[in-house]
């Protein structure tokens, strides 16, 4: 029996992922999560061999939820509307097993949780496509740059952090922005974030 975890804000639909699910022969789903918080939660109560949790959540979103979600002896599957590079990019990051899109038909969605409880990793296609469409056009100093930014650090820590001048951070910000076309530090982070480069 395959004991899961579903963590999904909207109730409506929390409530029908579970019904379907529920009656698959050999899936049982054990616990119900409306934020990610709540997910690591029954992850830790209930040890199930899934979760299967959205991205966009109160509280935790499901990308960070995954990544905590590491260390724990489950499978961690995506499921979201989002076929976004930068959201897949974040998950491959955070390990997870699946990333799986919503409108998916349920008995393929069946199929790709025993695939995964089994060993597979399984990523809709739509989103391999996309993963290699795009690459970053800033080098491994700059994303570094960006990193610490998204941190809230400001000019003077950035420059400690990478042991160089505030004037060479300030430069690579310059340059940052020129190369994303982009007005200023946020929009930079949120461009890369969404991109999955940092």
């Amino acid at each position: 029996m395959i004991r899961m975890v579903i963590a999904e804000d909207q109730q409506m639909l929390l409530g029908a992922l579970a019904t379907l699910l529920d009656l698959e022969e050999g899936i049982e789903v054990v616990g119900k999560a409306g934020d990610g918080e709540e997910l690591l939660r029954l992850a830790r109560e209930l040890k199930p061999d899934i979760c299967m949790l959205d991205i966009e959540m109160p509280k935790k979103d499901g990308l960070d939820a995954a990544g905590e979600l590491k260390d724990f002896p489950c499978r961690v599957i995506i499921l979201t509307t989002y076929a976004r590079s930068g959201y897949f990019q974040r998950a491959k990051n955070a390990g997870v097993h699946g990333y799986l899109l919503k409108d998916s038909p349920s008995d393929d969605l069946a199929a790709s949780i025993r695939k995964i409880h089994e060993g597979a990793k399984i990523y809709d296609p739509e989103l391999v496509d996309l993963a290699f469409t795009d690459p970053s056009p800033l080098t491994e100093r700059e994303k570094q740059v960006v990193a610490l930014m998204s941190e809230g650090k400001n000019t003077k820590a950035i420059a400690e952090s990478l042991f160089i001048a505030p004037a060479t951070v300030r430069n690579y910000v310059s340059i940052i922005l020129d190369k994303l076309g982009v007005t200023n530090r946020i929009e930079a982070i949120q461009y890369c974030q969404e991109k999955g480069w940092i």
